[in-house]
């Protein structure tokens, strides 16, 4: 069965929807706020790109990687500074704007800039951090753990929906088998969205190679456009990609992230696709 042969409900964030009948969703930026500058660039040129390809847009970046590999790696520039800079990208940009938060305490200070809430693939299980996001009223993007059957995300759900909140999207993102390596199962994609919440697919999260690089991930950004383009054939609802003016002079992702040029053609590619299977 085609992920798009299953209808659910969409899930609005600020002025887009992502679901059923709704245009296919971009969530894109750099991994983790590096500069003003950066994030200003990379955020126009995405939503430039993304309305040419016909994709909604959703500026992405995180203001703190409470899980990077080495406590040496760069975290970003913290919650405080992190939302002041989100602000004004929102601002400026007019896009929609989501990040990370890691604990329960950090959800109501996001709340008061963010669109979305996003909750990392390890903490997807962490109850109490997915009730205090879920009281913030706003969409909550859930990242399926590394070590989650696709299946099993419903409980991840069922925890938002019973916290009063409706806006539940799940992210694909690669399921660990040790040894540095993530593998795609496309047979999740379609698992996950009969739970009835939209399925992003994260195409250059699910070819890092986590704690591939002595201490620090790597990845394998040749294959983001294979996994993105078989994704989008299945039927998801969205596309996540990290991107980076310079990919490998990136503070986090690089190796997985890719050039904006390089995200603006696989967008037409995509586009193309979901033209071809409705």
């Amino acid at each position: 069965m085609s992920t798009k042969d299953i209808q659910i409900q969409s899930v609005r964030i600020a002025g887009v929807s992502v679901g059923s009948g709704q245009p296919l969703l971009l969530i894109a930026g750099p991994c983790v706020l590096e500069d003003i500058e950066t994030a200003l660039s990379i955020g126009a040129f995405m939503a430039q790109a993304a309305r040419n390809c016909g994709f909604s847009y959703l500026f992405k970046a995180s203001f703190d990687k409470a899980n990077r590999t080495s406590i040496r790696s760069y975290r970003g520039p913290g919650l405080a500074k992190g939302l002041e800079m989100l602000s004004a990208i929102k601002e400026e940009l007019n896009v929609p704007v989501i990040s990370d938060i890691h604990t329960s305490d950090q959800a109501e200070a996001a709340a008061t800039v963010l669109d979305c809430i996003q909750i990392p693939a390890f903490l997807c299980r962490q109850t109490d951090l997915l009730v205090a996001a879920a009281q913030t009223l706003l969409p909550i993007n859930i990242k399926k753990g590394q070590f989650m059957a696709p299946w099993d995300m419903r409980h991840a759900v069922a925890k938002i929906k019973e916290s009063g909140n409706n806006q539940v999207i799940l992210t694909e993102r690669g399921t660990s088998f040790g040894y540095n390596n993530l593998v795609v199962d496309m047979r999740g994609l379609a698992i996950m969205r009969e739970i009835g919440s939209p399925v992003v697919f994260d195409a250059t999260h699910s070819v890092q190679l986590p704690g591939g690089g002595d201490g620090c991930s790597s990845g394998q950004r040749e294959f983001v456009s294979t996994l993105a383009r078989a994704a989008m054939a299945a039927g998801v609802d969205g596309i996540f990609l990290e991107v980076h003016p310079n990919p490998d002079k990136a503070l986090c992702d690089g190796p997985n992230s890719l050039s904006l040029e390089a995200a603006e053609d696989l967008l037409k590619v995509l586009s193309r696709i979901r033209q071809a299977v409705e």
